[in-house]
């Protein structure tokens, strides 16, 4: 299994970046595919999940800014950042989620830094 981020480096103050992250190795259309990210010195936190029935979540802290979106052919989920903050700065992981009801599969990408100066 393998989760390649692209697309991560330095975005000004209100403006715009866009992550991707190819999977490979997956069923992709039956996993719940997601950004996290952590910032230095805070743990891991949710930024946006999509369910392969169509379900978001966003975390609270970009709710409104911050789009997710799959693409089941490409097996692709994209991250689309709007109107960034200072605080959105740190490193984003592409996750790969999927329950059964005996096991759980859990992957995750190598990161991808997003720095946002002011």
């Amino acid at each position: 299994v393998q989760l390649q981020a692209f697309g991560g480096g330095l975005a000004q103050a209100g403006g715009f970046l866009r992550l991707s992250c190819a999977a490979s190795g997956i069923d992709f259309s039956n996993y719940r595919m997601g950004w996290y990210r952590q910032a230095p010195g805070k743990e891991r936190e949710l930024v946006a999940s999509l369910t392969n029935r169509g379900f978001f979540n966003y975390g609270d802290n970009v709710k409104g800014r911050f789009t997710i979106s799959t693409d089941n052919t490409k097996k692709t989920v994209t991250l689309e950042m709007n109107s960034q903050k200072v605080e959105d700065t740190a490193i984003y992981f592409c996750n790969a989620f999927q329950r059964s009801a005996t096991r759980s599969y859990n992957y995750w990408g190598q990161g991808t830094l997003v720095t946002v100066s002011s």
